[in-house]
């Protein structure tokens, strides 16, 4: 029987990030759309305002859909 020899394998000692900075940047920028979107629901006055109701959520979650595609894009 014939043992097969391999190479060592190489450890390439590259440091490589796994977030780019455009990655943090998208981050950055996803956390501020949900913060505006909290803040067009702050108020007290006519809470079924249409701008509180649906304008303000439907901001904060496109803040976190834009938050998970900046996490997933390579």
């Amino acid at each position: 029987m014939t043992e097969k020899r391999t190479a060592p394998a190489s450890q390439d000692s590259k440091n490589e990030m796994v977030f780019t900075k455009k990655n943090y940047l998208l981050l950055l920028v996803s956390i501020a759309i949900v913060v505006v979107g909290f803040l067009l629901m702050i108020g007290t006055t006519d809470i079924y305002d249409v701008r509180k109701t649906l304008i303000a959520p439907m901001v904060v979650l496109f803040g976190f859909g834009f938050g998970i595609y900046a996490i997933l894009k390579k």
